[in-house]
């Protein structure tokens, strides 16, 4: 082999070698090179269960510089083959491989959280601003007949299954997931301790759970809310009725079917409304609950204060919490001294 066969040999060896080079540093450069526009920590990306490439493609590429890398990427990985909806955290400076590898596996848990909800639509509704499933598909399993019978509850009372909380779920999870999720935490919460206690009361988890959200809307006090569940069980024991202003206006509302109405004061008028709601007008216990209580509320319920209270209005010398009373003429006193600081400040 002459010299100048040599040399042109090793030339064609170290042009393909530096042609390789190259070919595996552009390789390197989609595949592991970041690849990522935005400056927090984690961009969050939310994929459709129902997406096919291109509706996914789209709404990833909205965190990356170069969008045809990309897409090299995923269909060298046949990401494009097998779409699966979820919630993605893509980190800042991923490569297209970490953004590809992600997509494909990583579903990130959401955390959930609902309290104050007045109705199981609300709750649908507050539900679905947070997780895939619509409004409307979430309110026809949490208000399946079936379904509830199952669990000795009916359409008044769905509302009891759920308690406001912070929940770890997928954001992808079906509406039948999502109440299999809250039927679980509650059978969780009603430990054979709390049903018993709530038996104590010659109650079931239901009547506590609604109990609970009179105390709640009565007092957001959370050290006070013993007492005032003491209050009402001690008139549901005399057959004393409840008088709670909160299942006025909520039988106000519900009457008119209008729950984003304001009601600041509660007035004569209205206690004379004819509605199960009203527990000026019905003894016992409302229907259902007339708002999602606080944990807390349905512990002081269960923990309830033991007292001979029967009356309570609110204290215009400790803002937020409550005069209670025994007798009904100590309680007109308690009663007189507040409208009088009503009219005072023009409430």
């Amino acid at each position: 082999m002459n010299k100048n066969y040599q040399k042109v040999l090793l030339g064609v060896l170290l042009l393909g070698l530096v042609v390789m080079g190259i070919f595996v540093y552009n390789i390197y450069q989609v595949l592991f090179a970041p690849n990522t526009n935005f400056e927090q920590e984690y961009y969050e990306v939310f994929i459709p269960s129902d997406a096919d490439y291109n509706t996914a493609f789209l709404i990833i590429a909205e965190a990356v510089v170069d969008r045809d890398d990309l897409h090299t990427t995923a269909v060298k990985k046949e990401y494009h083959k097998n779409i699966k909806g979820g919630h993605y955290l893509i980190p800042k400076g991923a490569s297209n491989n970490d953004i590809i590898n992600r997509v494909r596996s990583q579903n990130t848990p959401i955390t959930l959280r609902f309290n104050n909800q007045e109705r199981v639509e609300d709750l649908a509704g507050r539900i679905a601003q947070q997780i895939e499933p619509d409004s409307l598909s979430l309110l026809q399993v949490m208000t399946d007949p079936v379904f509830l019978s199952e669990q000795g509850l009916d359409r008044d009372t769905a509302l009891s299954l759920y308690l406001p909380n912070s929940y770890e779920v997928y954001w992808n999870i079906s509406p039948e997931g999502f109440r299999k999720k809250m039927l679980n935490y509650y059978n969780n919460f009603w430990t054979d301790s709390r049903k018993a206690k709530a038996e104590a009361l010659g109650m079931t988890p239901s009547q506590v759970y609604t109990l609970a959200s009179i105390v709640q809307k009565e007092t957001a006090k959370v050290d006070e809310r013993p007492r005032v569940a003491g209050v009402y069980l001690n008139r549901l024991e005399r057959g004393i009725k409840l008088d709670a202003d909160p299942t006025v206006i909520y039988a106000k509302k519900k009457s008119e079917n209008d729950f984003d109405q304001q009601i600041k004061q509660v007035l004569y008028k209205h206690l004379e409304l004819d509605h199960p709601y009203n527990t000026y007008k019905y003894a016992g216990l409302p229907p259902g609950p007339i708002v999602t209580p606080d944990l807390s509320a349905i512990n002081a319920v269960l923990n309830a204060e033991s007292h001979n209270y029967l009356y309570f209005v609110a204290d215009v010398e400790n803002f937020g919490y409550h005069k209670f009373a025994k007798t009904l003429a100590q309680h007109n006193q308690n009663a007189a001294a507040y409208r009088r600081w009503i009219a005072r400040n023009n409430k």
